[in-house]
């Protein structure tokens, strides 16, 4: 086989996503838990704490501000935590993906079972964090905040494809530290989470403009304040496109690690 040959793609991996949901339902409410908490205390710590003692940024009060972005921030943390850490321990610790090889599924299929099941465990955050939202109002119109469901699930698909780039060539879990440090936490300070990207060095701002999480802000944020994004097409673009290539290079590369 062709390492890098196109995805061979079918309805198969429908058993697969099935099986991830099983055992994560076992363990629901820790896990749900384990996502949400980092997040959570982002907004209603920096939300209220430093957003009493600032201004109204981008001409809204802090917390509004910071919502949008924490959406973004907690579904790209439950896709890239569930591709690395539980992916990788299905993949070379369990031997699970080996175990599913050995019926009529292919890697092709497990692979794509693994991203739309960490793309469908992303929603569940980012759901989360936007049923906080609503409660609390921070929103500026209920039906068309509604839109960032689909955009959640969109933003998870990108990440959990960059994602198992890093587990296709990660020899163990320590490895995924340097993804964290290098990708993942430069992204949360480059893209808007916690302040507007403006307020950045021109040279941070133009690098922020070709990371991802730049366009899922750039997405989530004008919704949350009641308006359209401005050149929706070109974020939902990007964010097709970094999920669809670290998809199709990850596939390539975890062909290698375990066909050959």
């Amino acid at each position: 086989m062709r390492l890098f040959a196109p995805p061979q793609l079918s309805l198969r991996f429908i058993p697969v996503w099935q099986r991830n949901y099983l055992v994560w339902k076992k363990l629901a409410i820790p896990s749900m838990l384990g996502n949400l908490a980092d997040p959570m205390l982002y907004m209603l710590g920096l939300g209220f704490g430093l957003g009493s003692l600032l201004p109204q940024v981008a001409g809204v009060p802090y917390i509004t501000f910071l919502a949008a972005g924490t959406v973004c921030y907690s579904t790209m943390n439950s896709a890239t935590f569930e591709v690395l850490y539980s992916g990788f321990s299905r993949m070379h610790v369990q031997k699970t993906w080996d175990a599913i090889m050995n019926t009529p599924l292919t890697l092709d299929d497990v692979m794509l079972g693994e991203l739309t099941w960490a793309a469908s465990k992303s929603l569940l955050s980012g759901i989360a964090i936007l049923l906080i939202i609503w409660v609390m109002g921070l929103q500026t119109a209920f039906w068309l905040s509604l839109w960032i469901i689909p955009i959640v699930i969109l933003i998870g698909y990108c990440f959990a494809g960059m994602g198992l780039v890093m587990n296709a060539v990660s020899p163990s879990y320590d490895f995924f530290l340097y993804y964290f440090t290098l990708v993942i936490t430069p992204m949360v300070l480059l893209c808007g989470v916690f302040f507007p990207v403006s307020q950045l060095p021109p040279l941070l701002q133009h690098i922020s403009l070709f990371l991802p999480l730049t366009h899922a802000i750039d997405l989530v944020r004008p919704i949350m304040l009641g308006q359209i994004p401005a050149q929706a097409w070109l974020h939902v673009l990007v964010l097709v496109a970094y999920g669809s290539v670290g998809f199709y290079i990850a596939l390539g590369l975890t062909r290698k690690r375990l066909l050959n």
